[in-house]
């Protein structure tokens, strides 16, 4: 991340009350990654004394400190006005990068430009699969399997837990309806055409949203095992909460 070098993708990051973890999360972006970039960070009026931190560990990001808890969805709005890069990525502050992954997703991105938008594989932070990186498309059905127990009895069936396409160990590249907003990479002009999440959305919904509407003109989101992160998984959530 220099001065000198326009970036390829903006990393942006929501940050609330998770200081210890945006600290590693970011240290994993600078070891892991090689394609011209830049770090953006809002940090959504965290208690915990994050954006001081932050800063301190790394003055050359773009910290946005909101004076008030924003949300995830008007976070990621304000944050992307300042991205310069061709692509966005969007990256929780509880999340790792392992192996180069953001070169990886973005090498794919191009590899596949139809698609639109991009998202890799999540592991847990004992390092086994996540599957909930990416999923399927919202439903009448898949409520009714959640709702009467169905998707927890079969979870590993397509039939009764088609949101999370229990069948599929997420091993082979794929097209999905919904890329996670965890670690989800779109074209930044693609994302200005969307207008970006829909800032009704706070906390959970807003990429299902955005994807549908990325498909409607056309986009087909992919997934690909090759670019892998660990997602501790809702510890900014369960903080708002």
């Amino acid at each position: 991340m220099t001065a000198a070098t326009p970036p390829l993708v903006s990393i942006l990051v929501i940050s609330y009350n998770t200081r210890a973890m945006t600290l590693e999360c970011l240290k994993s972006v600078v070891a892991e990654t090689t394609v011209p970039y830049e770090l953006i960070v809002v940090d959504n009026a965290s208690p915990d004394g994050s954006a001081a931190a932050l800063a301190a560990a790394f003055p050359d990001i773009r910290l946005i400190a909101s004076a008030e808890n924003l949300g995830f969805a008007k976070g990621n709005n304000v944050a992307a006005r300042e991205a310069k890069g061709r692509y966005i990525l969007l990256l929780n502050p509880d999340t790792l990068v392992l192996e180069h992954a953001i070169d990886r997703l973005v090498a794919f991105a191009e590899r596949t430009p139809a698609a639109g938008i991009w998202g890799g594989r999540t592991l847990n932070g004992d390092r086994t699969l996540n599957p909930s990186s990416v999923f399927g498309a919202l439903t009448l059905w898949s409520l009714f399997c959640r709702a009467s127990g169905l998707a927890l009895i079969f979870k590993r069936s397509a039939f009764f837990n088609p949101e999370e396409m229990g069948d599929w160990d997420r091993g082979d590249e794929r097209e999905v309806d919904v890329v996670q907003g965890s670690f989800f990479l779109i074209r930044r002009d693609f994302w200005e055409a969307l207008d970006g999440f829909d800032a009704s959305f706070v906390m959970y919904g807003e990429e299902a949203d955005l994807c549908r509407r990325a498909r409607l003109r056309g986009a087909r989101p992919r997934m690909t095992p090759e670019a892998t992160i660990v997602h501790f998984h809702g510890a900014s959530s369960r903080r708002a909460a």
